[in-house]
């Protein structure tokens, strides 16, 4: 568990925040520009200290200002990553790697250079000087020098921030990787929501230094705090189902979600497979009976849970489906034509192009 209640006072600017996630895993702290990511961030790194409050890793007491517990940053055992990858530009990769290898006592090895190079595809670049190296590569050199320090935990402060598209979509992967091969806890910095709904397993929402929300991604996907946040056109549901069955040939799968079935494009996975998928509410359809002969592939059957105004003049209405929900973003007058009231049936008809699907290979901490 890595458990934070911090408060900090700085010049225009005053932090108070508070929340607990499960480990391993990636906690997500988003929030806009200036909500106190970084600041906090920095307060679990113990480059800054709390004017009051704790925060504990697992069995280990890193801050706390009431018993005069305060770990200096280089006893820690903790990896930062920066928006600036901050690679030593008169050495080489291999240079650079060496150097967050020695960082660490020889007790506390357990991950080793070939592993680190082979999981961030290393091997070709390893005689290479940054200035030759492409955004993206540099910052899984990044990556790779903070693992070897065998960090108890992983802060990475908005590492993609510098890349553009293509960069960011290069690094993505292997950052899924690192979630799903080691056992390391992340904090994860982050402003862009693709990234979160990729990696993260817990979300905490961080508006004007406050935490206002935190949990796990598919329960934060359905508040209000968050909605607020990535605007109209980015609210949906993730629903967290399992792969029933393949097509290799449309490229496509079955996933089981609450009581029904999505066919969505999918590859790279097996049959059982635990999946994540985001259904944006923009692209759900609801329809008060069954509907034949339309091009829509996936419909799903469920009751209506709430109803609310979406605060952009729309309505949002989250949909049971069987355990799972599902949000639909529908106009005033849709509205008064199918006349949704919680707890009446519902058919949520949605777009298979629009169900974003990521092989997430959950762990028990991810549940």
């Amino acid at each position: 568990m890595l458990e934070v209640s911090v408060r900090k006072q700085r010049a225009g600017f005053s932090l108070s925040a508070s929340f607990a996630a499960p480990t391993p895993g990636v906690v997500a702290l988003f929030g806009r520009s200036g909500s106190g990511k970084t600041t906090l961030v920095e307060l679990i790194s113990g480059l800054l200290s709390p004017d009051s409050g704790h925060i504990l890793l697992d069995e280990a007491v890193l801050t706390d200002i009431r018993a005069g517990v305060a770990v200096p940053v280089e006893q820690r055992r903790i990896g930062y990553v920066f928006q600036e990858p901050r690679l030593f530009p008169h050495m080489t990769v291999a240079g650079n790697l060496r150097y967050g290898e020695r960082r660490a006592a020889p007790s506390a090895r357990v991950i080793c250079f070939e592993e680190v190079t082979t999981l961030l595809a290393l091997d070709s670049l390893l005689e290479r000087r940054p200035r030759q190296l492409s955004g993206g590569e540099r910052q899984r050199v990044a990556l790779a020098r903070a693992l070897l320090s065998q960090p108890r935990l992983l802060l990475l402060d908005e590492p993609l921030a510098s890349l553009d598209v293509a960069r960011r979509e290069e690094v993505l992967p292997y950052l899924e990787a690192l979630r799903e091969r080691l056992s390391i806890p992340i904090v994860y910095v982050s402003h862009q929501f693709e990234e979160v709904l990729r990696l993260a397993t817990h979300l905490v929402l961080l508006e004007a230094g406050q935490v206002v929300a935190h949990g796990a991604v598919d329960e934060m996907c359905l508040q209000p705090q968050l909605h607020a946040m990535v605007g109209p056109e980015l609210v949906g549901a993730v629903l967290e189902g399992v792969v029933a069955r393949l097509d290799p040939a449309q490229g496509s799968a079955e996933v089981t979600v609450g009581r029904g079935t999505l066919v969505v494009s999918l590859s790279d996975v097996e049959p059982g497979a635990n999946v994540r998928l985001q259904l944006l509410a923009r692209d759900v359809i609801l329809a008060i009976q069954p509907v034949q002969g339309l091009s829509v592939r996936n419909a799903l059957a469920g009751t209506v849970s709430t109803i609310r105004d979406d605060g952009y003049g729309a309505i949002l209405v989250s949909v049971d489906i069987g355990g799972a929900i599902v949000l639909a973003r529908i106009t005033q007058n849709a509205v008064h034509a199918l006349a949704p009231k919680p707890g009446n049936a519902l058919w949520a008809l949605v777009k298979a192009v629009s169900t974003r699907g990521h092989a997430f290979r959950l762990t028990g901490a991810d549940r």
